[in-house]
């Protein structure tokens, strides 16, 4: 039977977290699996992610293929890292060797990364405020002459009354 490593939804309606799971490659996205990895809750921050590595890797040395968005919540976690590393036939201790060098350069990566985006935020938010004022100032622009067309059109029909 061919397996896969997917998410599957849990949660309510606009509230969703997912269970990485594993299941036969035909089945729906919701029905029944085989074993439950882990979960993945996108909506608090950080986000929140429990992870069972060494059963992942275990299914992973069992053939079981990934989804792409399981890939990356793996590959983001260390999980593929891991698994290449016991690939490599490398021994337990320095598996865990490498992982723990690995981890406070992942954490500055992600703080990096967390960093970079509320920068982009804010200058989206900037740029958004500059735009509206932009507006602001070109509707008082426009007014300003549209009054002064007025009043210019009112003299000169006082002028023509007038004669």
């Amino acid at each position: 039977m061919a397996t896969t490593i997917r998410l599957t939804r849990m949660g309510k309606k606009k509230r969703p977290f997912y269970r990485l799971v594993v299941l036969d490659s035909r089945s729906r996205r919701d029905g029944a699996y085989l074993a439950n990895l882990g979960y993945y809750n996108p909506f608090v921050e950080p986000h929140e992610v429990d992870l069972r590595a060494d059963e992942i890797v275990e299914w992973l040395g069992k053939g079981a293929e990934l989804s792409p968005t399981a890939r990356s919540l793996l590959k983001r976690e260390g999980v593929l890292y891991q698994f290449s590393l016991i690939k490599q036939g490398l021994p337990a201790d320095e598996v865990a060797r490498k992982m723990e060098e690995w981890r406070p350069g992942h954490e500055a990566r992600l703080a990096r990364a967390a960093a970079d985006q509320e920068t982009r935020k804010r200058q989206l938010a900037e740029a958004e405020q500059k735009r509206k004022d932009d507006a602001a100032k070109a509707a008082e622009a426009e007014a300003a002459a549209s009054s002064a067309a007025s009043a210019g059109e009112g003299g000169e029909s006082t002028e023509q009354e007038a004669e």
